[in-house]
Formats: C-alpha cells, sequence, structure tokens
C-alpha cells in the first residue's frame, strides 16, 4: 500500500490471465562474465568441465521428473529439450575443443559459446528460435554454477506470499515455484510463448512478461493486473480497493463460467453452433475437456515434430493420436497434417533458405517434396482413426491440383493398409484449410470436392493484407474484421452452403469476443479457439440473436474499414443489453 510513496505503473504483456495483490520479491541473479585464464592442464579443465554438465544433467534430470509429475509429460518435454542441448556436440564439443586447443579455462570457455549461441537465436524474428536462447542461457547458467560451487536459485524455498519481479524466469524457475507463496510473475524481457508463459499458464499464475526495465525492490506493495497487462507499484488506498473488487467478480465470473461447461451452444433464438478448441500437444486435451469444448478444430502436428533430434515414426505419431482420439470420446477431432516452414523450423531437417519462407516451400507443398514423411503421417492417422471421430485437414492449399494431390497419396495409404488388414475407419471427413485468398475466391470449386473447410484467419488475413504477421512495423494491417476479409469468409460460408458442406474457423479471430456477432451472423458452424476462450464464447453466444444477427452481419460488408465495422457491431450490441 502507499505509504507516501509515489505510485508508478508499467505495462507489459499478458501471459497468463489473472490478478494478484502481493509485496514484490525481487529476484537478482548475478551477472557473472568469467575472465580467460590459461590452464596449465587442459585434459584436467575438460574433465572438470564433463563433470559440471554431468552435475547439471541429474539437476536437471529431476526437474523434468517434478514437472513430468507435476504438469505432465508436454511441460516435462522442455527439460528433455534441455538434456539433449547437454549432449548437442554443437554446443558441448565446441566448448571442449576450445578448452583443448586454447587451453584456456572451462568458466570462459561456456561462456563464451553460449553467448555467441543466445545472440545468435536472439536476434532471429522467430519467437520459438529466440525461446530457445533462453533455454541455452538456463542450461549454461546452470553448469556456470556447478564450475564456480555457486547453489542455483530455489524458487521452491520461497514461503512468504509474493509476486516475483525478475529480468526473465527461466523453464526450471518457473517449474520449481511454490505456489502457496508465490500469487504473481512479472519479467523485463519474454513473449506469449516462451516457456515460461507456457508453464505459467498451466500452473495457472497471473503472469505478465515484456514489461522492460523495472525498477521495483523487493518488498514493494504490488498489483498485478494480468488481464489489461498492468503492473502498480505502491497503489493508493483507492487502487488496491478497486483491484480487490476485480479479483473478487474474476473469480465470480469463472465460477459462472463453470456452469456452461457441459452444455451445448445455443443462441438465445436456439441456433447452434459448436465451439472446438485448438491444440498443439496430447497435454492440452485435458484443458479441452476441462473447457467443455465439443471438439477439437485443429490440431496442430507440427509440435510432435520440434523440440526433438529426429522424425517422430508412424508408431509414435499413431500412439499420439490414438490418445488424443479415446480421450475425446467420440466428439469430432480435426487433424491437420504437418505445417512447418515459414516460422516453423526443424533443428534436423535442412529446409531451403528462402528470401520469403511464408510465400514459400511450407506445409503441404513441403510434404509434396518430402513425400515419405507425408505418407508416414497419413499412414499414422489412417491406423488411428478406429479410435474416435478423425477429420483430417490439408493445410496451405492455393489450387486445385494441390487438394487433388494430396488426397490421392491419401487414398492410396488407406488402400494399402486395407489390403495389408489393417483396419481403417472407411467414412473418413477429409477437408482443408481455407488461409489463401486463391483458395477463398475458389471455394466454390473446392467445395464440389471436400467434405469441409476450416478457416485459418491468421494466414488468411497476412496474405490478404500482404502484411507479414510477424513484422511489428506492419501490425496495423493486422485487421480480421475489416470488411475485406468478411467478404472471403462470406464467400467461402455460401459456397459450403451450396453444396452441403459444413465451415469451421480454427484461426484466433474464432475466439474474437468482437468477431463472434460477425461470423454467426455469415453463417459459420464450428468455432475453433484456445480452450480458455470456449467458456467465455458460450456465454456471449448464449445472449445473441442468430436471425438478427444476419442482415448485420450483411450490411457490415458494405462499410468501408475495420473501425466502422466495430463501432457498427459494438452499438448494436450494447442496444441488445451486451457489452464487449
Amino acid at each position: 500500500m502507499n505509504k507516501n510513496q509515489l505510485t508508478q505503473q508499467w505495462t507489459g504483456i499478458a501471459a497468463s490471465p489473472g490478478y494478484a495483490i502481493a509485496p514484490a520479491y525481487k529476484l537478482n541473479k548475478e551477472v557473472y562474465v568469467p575472465s580467460r585464464q590459461i590452464v596449465s592442464n587442459p585434459l584436467e579443465e575438460v574433465s572438470r568441465f564433463n563433470r559440471a554438465v554431468a552435475s547439471a544433467a541429474e539437476q536437471l534430470e529431476v526437474i523434468r521428473q517434478s514437472t513430468l509429475e507435476r504438469l505432465g509429460p508436454e511441460k516435462a518435454e522442455i527439460f528433455e529439450g534441455h538434456l539433449l542441448l547437454l549432449r548437442d556436440p554443437e554446443l558441448v564439443d565446441v566448448i571442449v575443443d576450445n578448452i583443448g586447443r586454447e587451453s584456456m579455462n572451462a568458466e570462459f570457455a561456456l561462456h563464451e559459446v553460449a553467448q555467441m549461441f543466445i545472440e545468435m537465436f536472439m536476434g532471429l524474428d522467430n519467437e520459438l528460435l529466440q525461446a530457445r536462447a533462453i533455454d541455452i542461457r538456463d542450461i549454461s547458467d546452470r553448469i556456470m554454477n556447478e564450475l564456480r560451487g555457486v547453489p542455483n536459485v530455489d524458487l521452491a524455498a520461497l514461503t512468504d506470499q509474493c509476486v516475483i519481479i525478475a529480468e526473465d524466469l527461466t523453464p526450471s524457475d518457473t517449474s520449481s515455484l511454490n505456489l502457496q507463496a508465490v500469487k504473481g510473475i512479472v519479467s523485463e524481457i519474454g513473449s506469449r510463448t516462451s516457456h515460461s508463459a507456457i508453464m505459467a499458464r498451466s500452473l495457472g499464475i497471473p503472469a505478465i512478461v515484456g514489461a522492460g526495465p523495472l525498477d521495483i525492490s523487493s518488498g514493494s506493495y504490488v498489483i498485478l493486473d494480468a488481464i489489461e497487462g498492468v503492473i502498480i507499484v505502491h497503489p493508493t488506498e483507492l487502487q488496491l480497493l478497486e483491484y480487490q473488487e476485480k479479483m473478487k467478480q474474476y473469480e465470480q465470473q469463472m465460477a459462472e463460467y463453470s456452469k456452461l461447461k457441459d452444455l451445448p451452444t445455443w443462441t438465445e433464438d436456439g441456433h447452434q453452433v459448436e465451439l472446438a478448441a485448438n491444440i498443439g500437444n496430447i497435454e492440452d486435451v485435458q484443458k479441452v475437456i476441462d473447457n467443455g469444448a465439443e471438439g477439437i478444430g485443429l490440431f496442430r502436428t507440427e509440435f510432435l515434430y520440434m523440440d526433438r533430434s529426429n522424425f517422430p515414426s508412424e508408431d509414435e505419431q499413431y500412439e499420439v493420436y490414438k490418445h488424443v482420439l479415446a480421450r475425446m470420446n467420440n466428439k469430432p477431432v480435426v487433424i491437420r497434417t504437418l505445417d512447418i516452414g515459414g516460422d516453423k523450423e526443424l533443428s534436423y531437417m535442412e529446409l531451403p533458405k528462402e528470401s520469403n519462407p511464408f510465400l514459400g516451400s511450407r506445409a503441404l507443398r513441403l510434404c509434396f517434396k518430402h513425400e515419405d514423411l507425408f505418407r508416414i503421417q497419413l499412414r499414422a492417422l489412417l491406423r488411428a482413426s478406429i479410435h474416435g471421430n478423425l477429420k483430417i485437414m490439408f493445410p496451405m492449399i492455393a489450387v486445385i491440383e494441390e487438394w487433388r494431390k494430396a488426397k490421392a497419396i491419401l487414398l492410396e495409404e488407406k488402400a494399402k493398409l486395407q489390403e495389408q488388414g489393417v483396419i481403417v475407419l472407411d467414412k473418413l471427413e477429409i477437408g482443408m484449410m481455407i488461409e489463401i485468398p486463391a483458395a477463398a475466391l475458389s471455394a466454390d470449386i473446392f467445395a464440389k470436392e471436400v467434405d469441409f473447410f476450416s478457416i485459418g484467419t491468421n494466414d488468411l488475413i497476412q496474405y490478404t493484407m500482404a502484411a507479414d504477421r510477424m513484422n511489428e512495423s506492419v501490425a496495423y494491417l493486422y485487421q480480421p474484421c475489416h470488411p475485406t476479409l468478411l467478404k472471403l469468409i462470406q464467400m467461402v460460408v455460401e459456397a459450403a452452403r451450396k453444396e452441403g458442406k459444413w465451415v469451421g474457423m480454427c484461426g484466433e479471430m474464432a475466439g474474437d469476443q468482437h468477431a463472434i456477432p460477425l461470423l454467426l451472423g455469415l453463417g459459420l458452424q464450428e468455432f475453433s479457439m484456445s480452450a480458455s476462450s470456449i467458456l467465455p464464447a458460450r456465454q456471449l453466444i448464449g445472449t445473441l440473436n442468430y436471425e438478427k444477427l444476419v442482415p448485420i452481419a450483411r450490411y457490415a460488408l458494405t462499410l468501408s474499414s475495420q473501425q466502422e465495422v466495430l463501432q457498427y457491431v459494438s452499438e448494436y450490441i450494447e442496444e441488445m443489453g451486451n457489452v464487449l
């Protein structure tokens, strides 16, 4: 509370939702920069380094096992990745070579090589690869502490309630948090996709990342608003009362949402739609179930291929797909075939260097060039099909020839499996993503052959606006409710309706509370979003009138800008007594 101290406020990225009010705990990690020294016995120095690596590996295995028991296999995979880094010749062998060749001390060799990789990854315009830099810093700090005989930070030992303030939290820091004490996390750097942010969401800890340099000392009273991304230090009595009320309302809202968990999704006037969830791995399935999703509208299978050193086998993929289908208890599961390239790379697969990878060899285009990998995945999917309600979806299709080729390969593998006596689901729905404007404009042609469409708005927006969604300088062009995009969506929905096919959406737009009324009015039948957005979307849809939204959506198509569309829809919703 403000005891004659000036109230301060910072903003960052809300990475894990919620509120926290508690004293700050400033995590000050020592920045150790070793000096270069000449050693008289390089072989003994290499042995000393190897012992430190072995000790670090033992510690990480303990953390991995603890994370497995606490958060499940998916989060434990982060530390499997760390253990792989400890055996990576490009990292470890280079350090050993430097020690031996240059007769340099292990501390300096470790620091020099680790910094080289950290700077290289941080310089890339790719959040997943930037997260790899944090992983390297995590393991190199652990090895360095072993070399120096300095104990690693133990956040599990915290007992007093606090909000942690740090430059950044490593995955091992986050995994060890004492949840009885730690009520929130603020980091100066990081993104929503960093491993520490992912861990915070899994643990249910409110977190803000990327808040920039923070002048907050331990013991300072802090309000953490991880809904709006605001940090208030030394709050006034009025602010304290305001946020105590917000916390209470948030908890009540979560309780209200929970009542909708197992209900179908109907509009006020009895129009039913399906709310599904997007997932990236098998651990996400529990969130899908916990949030009452009516299916999985997008399983991003590329994450099975990432953060590992080789391709997953057919049997390995089969077990994953089988598990997901079985857990969903015959609810629909749309599984997208491999979509790598663009901003998603595999460390063990040399992809072509392209000036614009988002417009190059990616997704289905890459699968056609590596048909053996594509066929392995298709066989795994077909074998798993008997364990649930599987629907297979091809990404990144621009022309009808690509669709026909992909489907033909799938049917070839199906016939081979049946010849071998393998039971495969006979009537299997096969669909495609609409994420390229050319496909949207040709939806009437595709609709005669596909079983369903799923609109991937993340890419559809960037291709329609010719604006890289990873480029901050053109971020203003990411406009999901722009009339141009709405017209493309309408074309797809109308084309599917004429052929009796269904249309879903698996981009971020599907869970956008401002877009949902428009999408309903345009006739979208399935909305697939992050699991945490399911219940808020269901509550909103239950207050809307479908028949009244149809002319509203059609009129929105005639407007000239996203701002006009949003203002028009907001005014209508407010008239109905809702607030978006």
